[in-house]
């Protein structure tokens, strides 16, 4: 699986006008599943991004998970992030099938949640806005398979 994790002071998805998640502070984190992707690797992602320590501690040191701060997770399925950009175009025959990935995207979510945060959601499959205020910026690309 692949993460863009983005540590925002808010951010809030909308589909057709209407705000189908949002939170304050905490991450955006656009995911992606790949082919070959089961669930050891949302377990791998999900259990690494609870852990991550990119929130400033009272040192001003990025030394705090997201849990630590109380924070939510807002999740965006984003299959783009599959994109080979060997031509001017990108393919993306290397993300997972939508059932999949639309499985692999719920069972991320309910991860997150196992891990005790917070979670927002996008509607997988829809044209989505996303706004944000990174806060930083830190933004963050991770790859299960590497």
């Amino acid at each position: 699986m692949r993460a863009v994790v983005q540590r925002v002071s808010r951010a809030s998805v909308t589909v057709d006008g209407q705000i189908t998640g949002e939170i304050g502070a905490g991450l955006l984190i656009l995911v992606c599943a790949m082919q070959g992707d089961a669930e050891a690797q949302a377990d791998h992602l999900a259990s690494k991004i609870a852990k991550l320590r990119i929130f400033k501690d009272e040192a001003g040191k990025m030394n705090r998970s997201v849990r630590d701060i109380g924070g939510a997770c807002l999740i965006v399925s984003q299959f783009t992030l599959a994109a080979d950009l060997r031509g001017n175009r990108p393919g993306f025959s290397t993300a997972a099938a939508p059932a999949e990935g639309q499985r692999l995207y719920t069972y991320f979510t309910e991860r997150m949640q196992a891990e005790g945060l917070p979670t927002a959601n996008g509607i997988f499959g829809a044209d989505m806005a996303v706004e944000l205020v990174n806060d930083g910026p830190v933004t963050i690309w991770m790859d299960t398979a590497q």
